[in-house]
């Protein structure tokens, strides 16, 4: 069973990204105080894509607080990483990297009941925010993608509090299984996992969409 503290809680609202107008929420900042968890995310904050990002299963993201040695040894010039919110997540902490969190593991967060939902699939922002042209592509290659949660109760949730595992159903899914399935590129010869994955009601439904796609190609 995983036990964690959330140390530190960060949103943001959308704000000019590049020349061309468009809009990102990735930069974060901590909150204040607590905020309520509702099913959409987190008081206060708000995405700058709703196609892409946002919505039930995306409603918070986490991004492991120990992946940060390793990026700042790939980027030691990088004042972006010296503290959280670089990846643009809402929840940073220690204990919930993808090897240990399991898709459909239920968590009560202070006020909150959450539960894992998907791992995240990176995309272009991350090189532009980075600088760098091989984030995303670095993401794929190490699975260091960080998890999405949707919320099953809402409630008041505050930096300090502890992640308490309240069920584990889904064992046989780690996240870094599943990414790699799904996004990294492993699916090949694993049709039959893939068919019980666009199947799984626990899985975020766009990555059932994915999943399905890959088993009938």
């Amino acid at each position: 069973m995983i036990e964690s503290r959330l140390d530190h809680l960060l949103i943001g609202t959308p704000k000019p990204f590049r020349d061309d107008g468009i809009m990102s929420a990735i930069a974060k900042m901590p909150a204040d105080g607590g905020l309520m968890l509702g099913r959409e995310g987190l008081a206060g904050n708000q995405v700058g894509d709703p196609v892409r990002h946002g919505g039930l299963d995306k409603a918070v993201h986490l991004y492991p607080a120990e992946h940060y040695a390793f990026w700042q040894a790939r980027y030691p010039d990088l004042a972006l990483l010296e503290h959280p919110e670089a990846f643009g997540e809402n929840f940073s902490c220690s204990g919930m990297t993808e090897e240990r969190l399991c898709l459909g593991d239920i968590f009560r967060l202070g006020g909150a009941l959450i539960q894992c939902s998907h791992a995240r699939q990176p995309c272009w922002k991350l090189n532009h925010r980075f600088g760098r042209p091989d984030v995303m592509k670095t993401v794929m290659k190490t699975g260091k993608s960080g998890s999405y949660f949707r919320v099953l109760e809402t409630g008041m949730v505050r930096a300090g509090d502890s992640f308490v595992q309240q069920e584990r159903p889904q064992p046989e899914w780690p996240l870094d299984r599943l990414f790699n399935l799904i996004i990294g590129g492993g699916h090949k010869g694993h049709r039959a996992e893939l068919k019980i994955l666009a199947s799984n009601p626990l899985l975020a439904e766009n990555w059932r969409e994915r999943a399905g796609q890959l088993a009938s190609g």
